[in-house]
């Protein structure tokens, strides 16, 4: 049985360190038959981030690393047609730094890296500040940044800044794609299915792309999390409007009596 919801089932917050360990999987094998073959995807491996004073380590949920000793520059399209993005920020100026980033052990420079944000980055002063060290990290290094927030809950933490987003642009669910000098802000409504968003990847490289939407179906799938019950409204509560368009619709699928 499929999730009442077009897009992403809110009442899935509540299992969400599940819900969080099964998409990485699912992201990476959903990228990985679409990258060039001197490119993999994997999760949860460290990132080594070095700088002229410093070095400390840093870890994305999925990161996509060249090997150079098998690195060939090709063509590769997307077959899928990914969504529009709802805004395009260009990069505002910065402090130039030098930064190298370094597997000394595989020889592994890190491309691109998909974060999928988890109530610990953005509930607490905290969790925020240490994702925001981890976000500074990615781009100083100008790595490739995804960004996907499928939480309602929480303090704004992407890396496009909030006050650079048009009221009307905003969407219960975001995902930014940082690259180079740009960022594209993607989303969603809860009434209405998550989007196929681009994954870039090296300069000479088309982007592949993440279908997002198709992704938190397989949780659901495998998860089993049709027998959750949907009787009562999840936390955090949904705004008047939202609460009756859900009550309806759960009412129609028979989920809630």
């Amino acid at each position: 049985m499929k999730s009442p919801f077009p897009g992403m089932d809110p009442y899935l917050e509540a299992h969400w360190r599940d819900v969080h360990t099964s998409m990485m999987t699912y992201i990476r094998d959903q990228i990985q038959d679409q990258l060039p073959s001197d490119l993999v995807a994997r999760v949860e491996e460290s990132v080594s981030v070095d700088y002229e004073e410093s070095s400390r380590s840093i870890a994305p949920d999925v990161r996509i690393v060249e090997d150079f000793e098998d690195a060939t520059f090709g063509d590769q399209s997307a077959a899928v047609a990914v969504a529009e993005p709802l805004v395009v920020l260009e990069e505002v100026t910065q402090i130039a730094r030098h930064v190298q980033i370094l597997d000394v052990s595989s020889r592994e420079r890190v491309v691109t890296a998909i974060e999928v944000l988890s109530p610990t980055n953005k509930m607490t002063v905290a969790g925020r500040e240490d994702y925001s060290r981890k976000q500074q990290d990615y781009l100083d290094a100008r790595v490739n940044l995804v960004e996907i927030d499928l939480l309602r809950g929480g303090e704004y933490v992407l890396a496009a800044e909030l006050k650079r987003i048009p009221q009307s642009k905003r969407r219960t669910y975001l995902m930014s794609v940082h690259c180079r000098t740009t960022t594209k802000l993607f989303g969603a409504s809860l009434r209405e299915p998550l989007p196929v968003i681009p994954i870039p990847l090296r300069p000479t490289d088309h982007d592949v792309s993440l279908n997002i939407q198709q992704i938190i179906e397989l949780v659901y799938d495998r998860g089993r999390y049709s027998k959750l019950s949907y009787q009562f409204d999840p936390e955090p509560p949904f705004s008047s409007e939202d609460a009756a368009w859900v009550d309806e619709l759960l009412r129609s699928q028979r989920r809630r009596s």
